[in-house]
């Protein structure tokens, strides 16, 4: 046992030294060192411990089968551990490089590292469900019994499935959104009035970071039966509106050329769409302006039309302050061409 430990020592060290070029060594090192201790510890003394090491009466015998079905299950156990963190291992190789894709790739990246996570959970599953059913076969009682299971499997599976009714609807929705493309992660989506972006998406629930550093946990099958908005479906370009209601004194040109000038030495804008536009006249008797700007993601966007309204707020008020909105009153001295200014005696 103690050579067996010395020898995965010896691979750990060589794998950390390795690691520092081969990314895959350096994910094996960190998730695969303490179930490989196990591993090669568990198979060391199996491998050394035999029914007649306790002695030789029934008793001792007895014990030591019991031992030897007690190092069966560990070693099951053992061996499955390490078969699931040496596939983390090897998924982390491929999604820290997708991690690093940006640009137009990023959406393809992220729809891929949506889809391994989740596979790699469903492995994870798979192989613990097969760990499960080997230990259990592994006692006689048991597979003496597997007959009598086998003929109850439909009504038990008739059970299960009913009872298990919201469960199973979440994985498949978590399969359905992966695969189809809907939701991936770090998507920025609205989800019942709230703006965040997908932290975690996983077979049962979804985890959405807010803005203010909140998280709106929901179910999966939430999002394959309530509507919401993905803001970088397609693409994470996003076009930003500002309205600003003056008088009907404002220069609409001049202002335009002001905002213009403003954008072109705003690193937020993405140079490519923008204008401004009169888009309504109010009942109250203002003018509606509408601004509109690209910006390279939401949170750029949101930065842009709170600098935009903030020009255009001080650029009226500083130049043209006749502009400003402002609500006219009819007075009986304006009917007649008087001023309302005009000092009584």
């Amino acid at each position: 046992m103690i050579g067996s430990i010395l020898l995965v020592e010896l691979g750990r060290r060589v794998l950390n030294r390795v690691g520092r070029k081969w990314a895959l060594a350096q994910h094996l090192v960190e998730h695969c060192t303490w179930p490989a201790f196990t591993v090669a510890a568990v198979v060391a003394f199996n491998l050394v411990f035999g029914p007649g090491m306790l002695g030789d009466s029934a008793s001792e015998r007895g014990l030591a089968g019991s031992i030897e079905r007690v190092l069966g299950l560990v070693t099951i156990g053992a061996v499955t551990w390490l078969i699931i963190q040496a596939t983390y291992a090897l998924t982390d190789v491929v999604l820290d490089r997708l991690v690093l894709v940006e640009g137009e790739r990023n959406r393809r990246a992220r729809r891929i590292m949506t889809q391994i996570a989740l596979v790699r959970r469903i492995a994870a599953a798979v192989i613990i469900v097969v760990a499960l059913g080997a230990m259990l076969f592994s006692f006689p009682q048991v597979r003496a019994l597997g007959a009598g299971l086998l003929a109850s499997a439909g009504i038990a599976g008739a059970v299960v499935g009913i009872a298990a009714q919201p469960t199973i609807g979440n994985v498949l929705a978590g399969l359905q959104l992966a695969f189809s493309d809907a939701l991936r992660l770090d998507d920025v989506v609205v989800v019942e009035e709230e703006w965040g972006r997908i932290e975690e998406l996983t077979l049962t629930y979804v985890v959405l970071r807010l803005w203010d550093e909140r998280r709106l946990v929901l179910p999966v099958s939430y999002f394959t039966q309530n509507p919401f908005e993905n803001w970088t479906r397609h693409g994470s370009r996003v076009l930003a509106v500002v309205y600003l209601r003056v008088d009907w004194s404002v220069p609409v040109p001049k202002v335009r050329e002001a905002l213009y000038e403003f954008l072109q030495g705003n690193p937020l804008w993405d140079q490519k769409d923008w204008t401004l536009q009169v888009t309504d006249v109010l009942a109250n008797g203002l003018v509606e302006l509408r601004a509109l700007m690209s910006a390279a993601d939401s949170p750029s966007s949101w930065d842009l039309k709170c600098d935009v309204r903030e020009f255009l707020v001080n650029y009226v008020r500083d130049n043209y302050p006749d502009a400003l909105p402002r609500f006219r009153v009819e007075t009986p001295e304006t009917r007649v061409g008087l001023s309302w200014t005009r000092d009584r005696e």
